[in-house]
């Protein structure tokens, strides 16, 4: 399991942080401290702190956006986690899928990831996530690289058939 609260200014420094550390920031976007507080201030996003709750510590964060997308089609912007390795991943999207599906009535959730991220796909592939193209090297990596994304995503009733109706994504 895992809990999401609303990011507070508070945790922007744990968020950027989390960005940086050397187990992420290969593969994750560098965004300023402005860039997280605008996310934070929109009715699009959802951006949440995500905690263990057995103790409330912070284990990460996200950014899902789109919410007020009228096509119901929501992004998993960002997914960060800090203590890998112990089932937060898993939990994190769970909760992603229901946000998006269920609170939000999403019809699909996507994202993209670094095509090298193996430990991301097999993550996003594990959940139910389906890869549907690379937009191949597309983003530009820090060292003067070029990395591809490959578009991942799940639609309603795929949610709902691993769902089993219990809604749960599981």
């Amino acid at each position: 399991m895992i809990t999401a609260r609303p990011t507070e200014e508070s945790d922007l420094d744990f968020v950027l942080a989390a960005e940086s550390h050397p187990d992420n920031w290969p593969f994750v976007g560098q965004w300023s401290r402005e860039q997280h507080l605008q996310a934070m201030a929109s009715a699009d996003c959802a951006h949440r702190i995500l905690c263990d709750p057995a103790d409330m510590r912070a284990v990460g964060y996200t950014i899902v956006r789109g919410l007020a997308n009228p096509d119901r089609t929501v992004e998993l912007m960002r997914l960060v986690i800090t203590e890998k390795g112990r089932g937060h991943g898993h939990a994190a999207l769970r909760w992603a899928k229901r946000l998006a599906f269920e609170e939000h009535g999403a019809h699909r959730l996507w994202l993209d990831v670094i095509e090298r991220n193996a430990r991301a796909r097999h993550l996003y592939a594990a959940e139910g996530f389906v890869e549907e193209g690379t937009l191949r090297e597309c983003h530009a990596t820090p060292d003067g690289g070029r990395d591809s994304l490959v578009l991942m995503g799940m639609l309603r009733r795929e949610y709902e058939a691993l769902a089993g109706g219990a809604g749960d994504g599981c």
